[in-house]
């Protein structure tokens, strides 16, 4: 299937896997996603640099395809950018934020470059500043989310304003029935996330994986409870016990108190990490 996304990428389908993090998309889905002809995309955050390289390293040898990773400008991330452009990654995609500081540099060191956008605004801005393809979030999407109407609102309304950037539908997208939906919406192709979280090369726990499978449309919630380092950011969750104990009582997830027990540990790259 050939869209402007496609050729613009060199990928065979248009389809990119969103970035989970912040281990979630690692290697692995990456090469995965794009040896089967989409654009897998790294999740860069909390990369300590040496580990970032042996990241980019690791994809490289499990695939030759075009792949992307991909910064939250809500964190300090220069060092890695400046990484990412000394090898060449093909692709850079960003969110949270404003990209204009870094689209020109890309485009000097031959990367092309995507922001996720939740609006009309923010999309008509980033095509403005030279963004190469511009990702159109909807209120459905997983994970943190900038959009605040649905996706299928969102999307046209983008594709028009925006007729000579190449645009892709994220949020509420699973199969090649959604695909279908987005062209038809105006899209250049979609990114989804969910879809590939319960994948064998997905580095989710098995049981989160599980809870994926076994969810209805009735088992998430939007909200910002979850907001330890990263306040006030709306984000789609399972509607898990906890969850739902302290809906009602989002503020105190944005305190990050320094008392904050630590229930359990992730690995990110390797390195073990505190989940308070």
């Amino acid at each position: 299937m050939k869209t402007r996304l496609t050729s613009l990428l060199q990928i065979e389908v248009p389809i990119i896997s969103a970035p989970m993090g912040p281990n979630i998309s690692g290697p692995e889905l990456v090469a995965a996603v794009s040896n089967a002809g989409g654009l897998g995309v790294l999740q860069a955050q909390m990369h300590p640099p040496e580990k970032f390289r042996e990241e980019l390293a690791a994809v490289r040898q499990l695939t030759s395809k075009p792949f992307g990773v991909n910064f939250i400008l809500q964190f300090p991330c220069e060092h890695l950018i400046d990484i990412s452009l000394e090898e060449k990654v093909p692709v850079l995609s960003f969110f949270w934020g404003i990209a204009d500081g870094y689209v020109w540099r890309a485009r000097e060191a031959g990367c092309k470059t995507m922001l996720q956008v939740g609006s009309v605004a923010d999309a008509d801005a980033a095509a403005r500043a030279g963004v190469d393809v511009i990702i159109a979030q909807g209120f459905e999407a997983g994970g943190h989310s900038a959009g605040r109407i649905s996706t299928m609102t969102l999307v046209p309304l983008v594709a028009d304003a925006i007729p000579n950037t190449p645009v892709v539908a994220a949020g509420g997208i699973a199969d090649a029935r959604g695909l279908v939906a987005a062209l038809a919406l105006g899209a250049d192709g979609v990114c989804m996330g969910t879809r590939f979280l319960a994948t064998p090369e997905a580095n989710a726990h098995d049981l989160y994986k599980y809870k994926i499978v076994e969810a209805s449309e009735n088992d998430t919630l939007r909200t910002i409870l979850f907001g330890h380092g990263w306040p006030n950011a709306p984000h789609r969750v399972l509607r898990t016990a906890f969850v739902t104990n302290w809906v009602g009582k989002e503020e105190r997830g944005q305190q990050g108190r320094k008392d904050e027990p630590i229930i359990g540990h992730t690995r990110i790259v390797g390195q073990p990490v505190p989940i308070p």
